[in-house]
């Protein structure tokens, strides 16, 4: 591993990110996955040149979905006289899929604030190792534009609990919060050692060591109630590999839970759920889609509602009746109640 990589701070996820995207955006032919990770900030400093890259190939993966649900246009081309090889496969974001449509207009108060906006935003945007990411690309010949700071990527706003929980991290004290599990009538309060914090399919979650079970349990930073209370003294300290492993568990959860869905042609629920990492879209309007939480996606799926029939597994089926019962409930419609399309 290069002296730069050793030295190198974790580089933040929302940087990674734009990074990603703005590489994508700066070149027309599009860029190879080995481009990607030996030149893109957030990649680079973890790039083996000639090693083993599994974990940060896995990392990627995951950003194109994430970048993707943000609603950023991404395509896979094939590379110039090599169709169907993987391993050529070329990545880009075309810009006249990503700008404005010609038939937007401002007026001059909104053309100002924007114009006030863009000041702020080209001041920041384009760091010093982003610049340094251009060019590198450039040094390998991959052809790239300056006009690039106008791009801004819509980041999911983080958790509340993420950046008390980001500061106990780099502290390496406990932390202490409520939180509530499904099926639970309230909350629990918990006292933690935090060791990573990970995101995966577009969520936050927290590996930690629950100090009163002293077992390593993993925590979705949207569940957690209130504040984030931080000890005093700090925890030994760990060089563990935390994060890799958290990522690792969490993708053999989402690999061995499938449902089965069936959509209606043509719909909302159709389009965005057969294009979710993973899908498959099957006869008879049917998709499988690979989870991690039942009941998280029960949310989702109840959400699209006549749109969506869930058929397995049970669990989720039960999830879901629960839900559209329970906004019957509130509305108090019992004559339209949808509780049947669940089945």
């Amino acid at each position: 591993m290069s002296s730069e990589n050793r030295s190198s701070a974790p580089v933040p996820v929302e940087e990674r990110l734009f990074s990603l995207v703005l590489a994508l955006l700066a070149t027309e032919a599009g860029l190879t996955k080995a481009e990607i990770l030996s030149t893109v900030q957030g990649y680079r400093q973890r790039y083996e040149p000639s090693g083993e890259n599994t974990t940060l190939e896995r990392q990627f993966e995951r950003d194109k979905d994430d970048i993707r649900e943000l609603g950023v246009p991404l395509e896979t081309i094939d590379t110039p006289g090599e169709p169907g090889n993987n391993q050529s496969l070329r990545y880009r974001i075309p810009r006249t899929a990503y700008e404005l449509p010609a038939d937007i207009t401002f007026s001059p108060a909104e053309t100002a604030l924007l114009n006030l906006a863009a000041m702020a935003w080209q001041e920041g945007s384009l760091s010093r190792e982003s610049r340094r990411a251009l060019l590198k690309l450039r040094s390998i010949g991959v052809e790239t534009s300056d006009p690039v700071l106008g791009y801004a990527p819509r980041i999911r706003t983080r958790d509340a609990a993420f950046g008390p929980l980001s500061d106990a991290l780099s502290k390496r004290v406990t932390a202490s919060f409520s939180y509530l599990k499904p099926g639970d009538p309230a909350a629990r309060y918990r006292t933690v050692e935090p060791l990573a914090l990970v995101q995966h399919q577009g969520r936050w979650h927290l590996k930690a060591i629950d100090q009163a079970v002293k077992q390593q349990r993993t925590f979705l930073l949207s569940r957690i109630t209130g504040a984030v209370k931080l000890g005093r003294l700090p925890l030994p300290a760990d060089t563990g590999s935390y994060a890799a492993s958290a990522l690792e568990e969490l993708d053999r959860i989402w690999e061995g839970n499938v449902a089965e869905i069936q959509v209606r042609p043509g719909t909302d629920a159709a389009v965005r759920l057969s294009r979710r990492r993973g899908a498959s879209v099957e006869p008879g309007d049917r998709i499988l889609l690979h989870f991690t939480d039942a009941n998280l996606l029960a949310d989702e799926l109840a959400g699209f509602g006549p749109e969506v029939r869930v058929i397995g597994p049970g669990t989720l089926v039960d999830a879901v009746v629960q839900r559209l019962e329970a906004a019957i409930r509130r509305h108090g419609d019992p004559v339209s109640a949808p509780a049947g399309e669940a089945r």
